[in-house]
Order: structure tokens, then C-alpha cells, then sequence
């Protein structure tokens, strides 16, 4: 059972600040989500803005349909530089997902790492062929999108997304 890795990397106009402030509030998650991932956010005391041992808690339908329960506990946070958030229950048997943000002249890089591990040991790593990469590709293409029309786009950049 392998374990994949995921690196986002996305260049935005605009102060570190600001865009720390929007990735900071857990309220904003949504907007950054496939409609079609029924994402929500349920946690009732997950507070306005991130805090290092804060529960998330979210109700996402990632296949037919199907609502899962996922929690997440930010780990580490450095204001205006970089938080992690870790699942503590959900559909992966590990997630571990890093958000940096660097500023740049001109604006901020952000870059974001994903260490993640399917559950159903073989069929796990057959399900990260067929389904779990193709959408987690989805997820942060939408998500690209999202920020460039809200925050503006760098001039010529595409988005850059490694899997290994």
C-alpha cells in the first residue's frame, strides 16, 4: 500500500496577507470545492480563523454520491507562511496536506504538498489509478481556477500539479 504525494504550485497578484487571510478561514473552504463534492463545513466551533489543534469537521460526497464524514486537526501553523492540516477521520487511511505561502515580487507563491494513503491495501492503489488521482486532479484544478478569478491570474502561468 503505497503512500502518493501530490505538489500544487500557483503564483497570485496579490499581498501575502490577503491571500493568507482567505486560505485562513475555514468558512472559505467551500468556495473552493467542486460544487458537485456536496462539500460542507458542520464544524460548530472551528472558530474564524485557523489555529494550530483546531478541529475541522466536513461532510464531502466523493463518489455516487455518498456522504463521508472527514476531520481534520490543523497541526502547525506559522502566520503568513505556512499551516498543515492532517485528517483524523475520513476516506483516506492517511492525509497530510501542507499549504505554503511564499511572497514573491509582485505578489505570493503558494504551494501546496499532499502526502495521502488509500485504504483497501491493493484495490487502494488500483482505486489511485482508476478514480482517486484523476479527482484529487479535479479538486485542485478547480481549486487554481478559483483563485486566479477571485485573486486575480500571473500573467501566461498555467497550473503546475506533480503526482508521484
Amino acid at each position: 500500500m503505497a503512500v502518493y504525494s501530490l505538489k500544487s504550485v500557483q503564483r497570485i497578484p496579490v499581498p501575502v496577507k490577503e491571500i493568507w487571510d482567505f486560505f485562513a478561514s475555514p468558512q472559505n473552504l467551500p468556495v473552493l470545492t467542486p460544487a458537485y463534492l456536496g462539500f460542507k463545513v458542520i464544524s460548530k466551533y472551528q472558530g474564524d480563523k485557523i489555529y494550530q489543534g483546531q478541529i475541522i469537521e466536513y461532510k464531502v460526497s466523493p463518489l455516487f454520491g455518498i456522504p463521508l464524514y472527514w476531520m481534520t486537526e490543523i497541526t502547525h501553523v506559522d502566520p503568513l507562511k505556512y499551516f498543515v492540516d492532517e485528517q483524523r477521520h475520513g476516506p483516506y487511511n492517511m492525509w497530510h496536506h501542507q499549504h505554503h505561502f511564499k511572497p514573491i515580487d509582485g505578489g505570493v507563491e503558494m504551494t501546496d504538498i499532499v502526502h495521502y494513503k488509500n485504504p483497501l491495501w491493493i484495490f487502494g492503489d488500483l482505486a489511485n489509478v482508476l478514480v482517486v488521482k484523476k479527482k484529487l486532479k479535479d479538486i485542485f484544478s478547480f481549486r487554481f481556477n478559483s483563485v486566479a478569478q477571485r485573486f486575480g491570474k500571473w500573467p501566461g502561468e498555467q497550473m503546475v500539479l506533480e503526482f508521484r
